[in-house]
């Protein structure tokens, strides 16, 4: 949005000490930026009350009536001024704490006046504490009252929410002529959006709901545009400026495996997902491509196929995961794959020895190695590969922009990308910080999957829980048991893993039952040793915190427990249900919880008892934890909205995206008369963080 960038110290009002305290309190430095801090809020003084309506659940009220007198009670600090104000139906009493004698001055007694304030019930006495106190002449046209945000600094700068209205009035007054509307007249009227100047008035001072919505909508909507508008262009930029590899050929190494190695019959969505993915590889454009999959969804075979179409046509592809019990995972599985097929799989990670890692690097520059498996040792300057053609990247958002950009720089020409995620993705979430990507979705399960029962226990269910476990070990069924921590918290009162340990011992004692147990703070060796026991058989129970959320595959595993289930978020539970319901056998996740609980967490367990649908849960956990939160290592900075929001603009933010589309199928460069201006506000706009030239 252009309009000047004068300091904010030149502002009517403002000067240097409010200046310095807009800059540390708000970030705000110009005028600009304090015309975008907006109201969250708007108070509603078309409405009156009568003194005989208001109780003690009144709120803030507004009223008519006059002040018959006052008095000044107690002394020192305990001090206070009480006006006596009535209207035809009773009187309440004013008071002020502060101020007394400066407010006595200027009260007026017997005269029209509107009290505006919120209503206060002490042991049955009505009150209003340090009204607002106006004659009905003087009340705004606009009868929606701007609240702003503050903080105490402000406020002892006298920038209190009205205080920081009269600098944002001063602002509109002076500088609104100076706002220039990147979206031209002809665009406006196409698309019924108000101009950006009008725009920036009602927003602050509407003088009605209808215009208070229209300034909102076109705010709004510049805020989605924009950043529509970078991710559109970045992706025809990829498609069309980024060189990538032609993978022509369906040779014998996908043919071969696709026909006589693949162990299970393809679902309809994992064929479909296949085909986008050969359509992209065999442009010759560079694929940025995200396959998203709930969890056991078969993303895993997916990958796999993509890595084949690039050993057929010369490459070499990698696999990179957050974590080495991922890595290790990933590895064990497409090693059994590759091997009837005789494909070349390495693994490298942390824990790799001197030998391990001489070998790889060796037969990775020669060519001999195919495929090659691992977690951030993959970006090490020391791995080069002999012609890398695929980076298939497993729970993405878990790397920083960075790292995965290392990826990039292993041949001459970019890799193609293939992300993978089983953490669900809203689609308005999918629009914003992926639009830069084309999304897969595999939305359908392999047959026979049976549904996880999913229930909700308490602490004191305990004997039922431990009940239930040792009848599902007699079937000879195994067991996670997840705890959120690994030691005592002084300030959390969960149950934590060590002591939960030690419990366990006692319930299922040896040599009945045999326990491993898996942390964060054990060495690699010692993780993938009880995680070895357990995937054998030797241990029963699994007693871990979430170093197992992902990747973990152990069939046999029947029943996770989630102790302190409300310590979790919504994703974290979701990922750990899908450890288990991997066999033909039924399987159940037991959520135990204290009786206290938030209405979140009510909200986050009431739901993953009631639907095991990865999307509907992405989208309750968006609406309680908000977008930023859920994937905030996505890009290198937040979501640049002040006022839209994913959560609840989402039509809007489809239509927006429609609107961009359209826009540049029609004129890809913005060369067009009336498309100049968006295209010189986008460059102004993202100068600093993309560069026009780099998306033309």
């Amino acid at each position: 949005m252009s309009t000047t960038q004068s300091p904010i110290v030149y502002a009517n009002g403002v000067g240097p000490d409010r200046a310095a305290v807009l800059a540390e309190e708000l970030g705000v430095c110009t005028m600009r930026q304090m015309l975008e801090h907006y109201p969250f809020r708007y108070v509603d003084k078309s409405n009156f009350s009568t003194v005989a309506g208001l109780t003690a659940f009144s709120g803030e009220v507004q009223i008519k009536g006059q002040i018959t007198g006052w008095e000044t009670m107690g002394v020192g600090r305990q001090s206070r001024l009480v006006a006596y104000f009535k209207d035809s139906t009773g009187e309440i009493e004013l008071v002020w704490f502060k101020g007394a004698k400066w407010i006595s001055r200027s009260l007026k007694a017997n005269v029209p006046l509107i009290v505006y304030g919120k209503v206060n019930d002490f042991k049955g006495k009505k009150s209003i504490p340090h009204p607002e106190i106006y004659a009905p002449e003087t009340q705004q046209s606009s009868t929606l009252e701007p609240v702003y945000s503050t903080t105490d600094k402000m406020t002892k700068k006298g920038l209190h929410s009205k205080g920081l209205g009269k600098v944002i009035y001063g602002i509109l007054k002076t500088e609104l002529g100076e706002i220039q509307d990147p979206l031209s007249e002809a665009f406006r009227a196409k698309h019924g959006l108000i101009g950006l100047p009008q725009a920036l008035q009602w927003i602050h001072f509407p003088k009605s709901v209808e215009h208070l919505e229209a300034a909102k909508k076109r705010i709004k909507f510049d805020e989605f545009f924009f950043l529509q508008l970078t991710q559109l262009r970045n992706k025809m930029r990829q498609k069309t400026g980024i060189k990538g590899y032609a993978f022509d050929e369906v040779g014998q190494t996908f043919l071969n495996f696709y026909e006589n190695h693949l162990p299970f019959e393809l679902t309809s969505a994992q064929k479909r997902v296949v085909k986008e993915i050969r359509a992209d590889v065999r442009t010759g454009a560079q694929m940025n491509r995200l396959v998203q999959g709930d969890v056991g969804s078969g993303k895993t075979i997916v990958a796999l196929l993509a890595m084949l179409l690039a050993i057929d046509n010369g490459y070499q592809a990698a696999l990179m995961a957050p974590t080495e019990i991922l890595a290790t995972q990933h590895y064990e599985g497409l090693k059994e794959l590759c091997a009837p097929a005789r494909i070349s799989i390495a693994l490298l990670t942390g824990s790799s020895t001197a030998a391990e890692r001489a070998s790889i690097h060796q037969s990775l520059a020669d060519g001999s190695l195919s495929i090659l498996i691992g977690t951030h040792a993959l970006i090490e300057p020391t791995v080069k590969f002999a012609n890398l053609g695929l980076a298939v990247i497993d729970e993405q958002h878990r790397f920083g922009v960075a790292q995965r950009a290392k990826l990039w720089k292993k041949n001459e020409h970019p890799p193609h990308v293939l992300v993978m995620t089983a953490t669900p993705i809203p689609r308005t979430l999918a629009m914003s910080i992926y639009g830069d990507l084309d999304v897969s979705t595999i939305d359908e399960l392999p047959p026979g999957r049976k549904p996880i029962q999913t229930h909700h226990l308490y602490d004191k269910n305990r004997l039922k829980l431990n009940g239930f476990m040792q009848r599902e070990i007699a079937k000879g069924r195994q067991v996670y048991v997840v705890f959120p921590l690994i030691e005592e918290s002084e300030k959390l009162d969960l149950k934590n893993l060590q002591d939960g340990y030690e419990q366990l011992l006692r319930d299922f004692p040896r040599p009945q039952y045999e326990i491993a147990v898996i942390h964060g703070r054990m060495n690699a060796e010692e993780k993938e040793g009880e995680m070895q026991r357990f995937a054998k058989g030797k241990a029963n129970i699994l007693v871990a915190t979430t170093v197992i959320e992902v990747g973990v595959n152990v069939p046999n595993a029947s029943v996770m427990v989630i102790e302190n289930a409300e310590r979790f978020g919504l994703s974290q539970l979701h990922q750990l249900r899908g450890r288990v319901g991997r066999g033909s056998e039924e399987s159940y996740c037991v959520l135990v919880s204290s009786f206290k609980l938030t209405e979140d967490a009510k909200t986050r367990l009431e739901t993953m008892v009631r639907t095991q649908d990865g999307f509907e849960i992405a989208e309750v956990d968006m609406q309680l934890r908000g977008p930023g939160d859920m994937m905030g290592t996505r890009q290198s900075g937040q979501l640049p909205f002040k006022l839209a929001s994913l959560t609840g603009d989402g039509p809007l933010l489809a239509w927006t995206r429609h609107i961009v589309e359209q826009l540049l199928r029609e004129d890809p460069q913005l060369d067009l008369k009336d498309h100049q201006s968006i295209r010189d506000h986008w460059a102004a706009l993202y100068k600093h963080q993309w560069g026009w030239n780099r998306i033309s």
